[in-house]
Parts: structure tokens; C-alpha cells; sequence
């Protein structure tokens, strides 16, 4: 989910516990950050421009082509006014479907990105995907949007049918890639789902314009405990940084015909999904 200006993050709101609000213009009915009131009223009032949550594409771009080929039939989830899509039809990515709760947001994708085929815009809340069929991405991608869906009534209920509906549309073999401001205190307990199979990579990302020293590569995975937490004295460089959870649908791997699949048997054993 996205917007033009510097908003409250997802981050502000979860910490706040009301998340953040605003009427419907009309000094009216009164949204949260999780609903799509907020967002219709929101993008109407600042006419879709763009704003990328967190991370723009070219950060985010070693890790989207470590584990998504191109080929990939891809879902972008709360897509919002985002360039991330756009930058990667520019990176030769082939059919990205974005979903988004705000049906204002969506015609205004669909005007602006007419002329592009590669891209499909849908109305659509993410808790209930169920227009498209079991099994049928490859990879999956969220930006925010569960951070959203975490200052909303009833959390941690939309966060599990959030991951249950990406688990049920993903191939055996698919990629749920989450970029979150959560720490895995905050967030394995959600993708843990107890129907989910996952095998789970971190990555930890400094925010943009960060200019303290890492001490390591952004690109080496960082371990989890058994019990998915960071290992003890593990604190990052940048306290306001973006983790990265690289999340393999395991189940049913043997004869996917998906272009995923060989991707990412390369790719174990150098990134740390085991």
C-alpha cells in the first residue's frame, strides 16, 4: 500500500495500537489503517501519486532476481501507487497481477498503466483472493501490506488468512517474498501458520539514506533460532531497518512445472534457505 507524501507508517500505527485514522472527508465515519476507507480517501485526496513504502525496485532488485525469474507469473500485493511493477516490467518481467483493497487506486492504475500488457490491475482484499485459483503464481510479493493489515481490528485474524490465501495461491516450489519493518518476533509467528510449509531465508535491508557502517553484507542471510527469532546479540546496524523474509513453499515440490523451481534449487545453497 502506498502513498505520494511521507505518511505514518505501518510501523507508527501497529506501536500506536489504534492505527492511524482519518475521516471520510465528510468529518464523518472515522477509518483505520487496515481498511479501505482509509486508502480510497487517502488517494483521492493525493490522486495516486506515486510513493513506494520502505524500499524502491533497484535496492529491493538483487533479491527479486535472485529468486524470481522473469518468467514468473507474478502477484503484487497492495500494490498502491508503487513504481515497484513498473520498474519491473522495465527489469524484463513478464505478467505482473497487482491487487489492491482501494478501488480508486486500481482505475487509476489501470488509466496509467494501459499501455502497458505486462501489467494487471485488480480490485481486490488480500484476506480473500478467492478469484484466483489454488496454485496458480508463481511468486508473491508484499511491500506493507501486512504491516497494514497489523494496525487494523482483529490483526492477527487477517494476518492468517492473509498467509493461508498466498500459501493456497502459490505453486509448490513459489516464493512469498515480505519486505516488513517487523522483526521475526513479529512476524514468524504469522507466516508460521500450522497448514503452511515454509522454508524460511532473512535478509535485513538498511532504510534508504542510512549512513552508519555495516559491519556485513546486506546479501548473506541472517540465521534464525529454532524458535525463529534473531540469534541472541544480534542487533542490527540500522534500528530502523527492513527485514526480508524469503518464505519457499516446500510441499509437493517433485514434477512443478514452474520457472521458479530450478531458480531456486540453484540458489539454496548459497542463500541460505534450507
Amino acid at each position: 500500500m502506498s502513498s505520494s507524501s511521507a505518511p505514518l507508517s505501518p510501523r507508527g500505527a501497529e506501536e500506536d495500537e489504534e492505527g492511524a485514522a482519518r475521516t471520510d472527508g465528510n468529518g464523518g465515519t472515522v477509518f483505520c489503517y487496515g481498511e479501505a476507507g482509509y486508502w480510497d480517501a487517502r488517494y483521492v485526496e493525493e490522486g495516486g501519486a506515486p510513493y513506494d513504502w520502505y524500499q524502491r525496485y533497484a535496492a529491493l532488485r538483487p533479491f527479486v532476481r535472485r529468486f524470481v525469474p522473469p518468467a514468473s507469473r507474478l502477484l503484487m500485493i497492495g500494490c498502491g501507487s508503487a513504481l515497484m511493477s513498473e520498474d519491473m516490467v522495465a527489469d524484463g518481467y513478464r505478467e505482473i497481477i497487482n491487487i489492491d483493497i482501494s478501488s480508486v487506486l486500481i482505475e487509476m492504475m489501470r488509466k496509467k498503466y494501459f499501455d502497458l500488457p505486462q501489467l494487471q490491475y485488480m480490485q481486490m482484499d488480500v484476506r480473500d483472493m478467492s478469484k484466483f485459483s489454488d496454485e496458480s503464481f508463481d511468486c508473491a510479493i508484499d511491500k506493507g501490506t501486512l504491516d497494514s493489515l497489523m494496525c487494523g481490528v482483529e490483526a492477527p485474524l487477517s494476518a492468517a488468512q492473509m498467509v493461508l490465501e498466498v500459501d493456497r495461491l502459490l505453486k509448490p516450489g513459489g516464493v512469498f517474498m515480505l519486505i516488513t519493518y517487523g522483526d521475526p518476533s513479529a512476524r514468524i509467528p504469522h507466516l508460521n501458520q500450522p497448514v503452511c510449509s515454509w522454508k524460511i531465508a532473512l535478509y535485513i535491508l538498511p532504510r534508504p539514506g542510512f549512513k552508519g557502517k555495516a559491519r556485513r553484507s546486506v546479501f548473506d542471510p541472517v540465521p534464525l533460532t529454532e524458535s525463529g527469532r534473531l540469534p541472541d546479540g544480534f542487533i542490527p546496524e540500522d534500528p530502523d531497518s527492513h527485514y526480508i523474509y524469503v518464505c519457499k513453499k516446500v510441499q509437493g515440490l517433485t514434477g512443478i512445472d514452474s520457472p521458479i523451481k530450478n531458480n531456486l534449487e540453484m540458489q539454496d545453497s548459497e542463500s541460505g534457505v534450507e
